[in-house]
């Protein structure tokens, strides 16, 4: 059901973030989403949901994606794009977070994670890629963002190339950041409502 095609407007006006925190039994779901060419944030949507999945290795996206969801419906303002804080296809099932999210509401995702899950790294120029060591399949991509940091990993969510996906990790991301805007926005839209949510 994952399409690894470029299925994107011509002109991409909105891109999104999406993240999840935790507090206690309750999972936040949070999306921002911002102006692609200013990267100025348009609007911002969270979704607090009892945690109804434990936490299980590679199946993490189970037990995210609701949370995710459940903000997404609540936008006004629907985006050509969302970066998603995890894996794509660079998972062990072919199917993180971000594919799940991807096929589920049926929209273009990129999957933006900060360490490796799944796949052998072969060097590529201009960047090194993930394959897949059971058939050799490219999965993802690595890129350096800030120089001096750790690498993140790139992987197609649904309807996106992997060339295009990197493309607009690059443009959304500032110079004095590791991370796109867009994830870091939900990120700490994320966190401000999960600490909230403690005290």
């Amino acid at each position: 059901m994952v399409i690894e095609e470029d299925r994107l407007p011509r002109r991409i006006k909105y891109v999104a973030g999406a993240d999840v925190a935790f507090t206690q039994d309750r999972v936040v779901g949070a999306i921002a989403v911002l102006s692609y060419e200013e990267l100025s944030i348009v609007e911002e949507k969270i979704a607090v949901l009892s945690e109804r999945f434990p936490y299980v290795p590679t199946l993490l996206s189970f037990r995210e994606a609701p949370a995710i969801i459940a903000s997404f419906m609540k936008l006004k303002v629907k985006p050509d794009v969302i970066f998603i804080d995890g894996q794509g296809l660079a998972h062990p099932y072919r199917c993180g977070l971000a594919t799940h999210i991807g096929v589920v509401l049926d929209v273009p995702t990129i999957g933006v994670a900060k360490s490796k899950l799944w796949g052998e790294v072969v060097d590529r120029d201009p960047y090194d890629v993930l394959v897949d060591p059971r058939d050799g399949k490219v999965i993802g991509a690595i890129l350096v963002t800030k120089k001096g940091f750790k690498p993140i990993y790139i992987s197609v969510g649904n309807k996106v190339s992997l060339e295009t996906a990197i493309k607009l990790v690059l443009k959304t991301t500032k110079p004095e950041t590791k991370l796109p805007e867009p994830i870091l926005a939900a990120h700490r839209l994320a966190t401000k409502v999960a600490r909230r949510l403690k005290n």
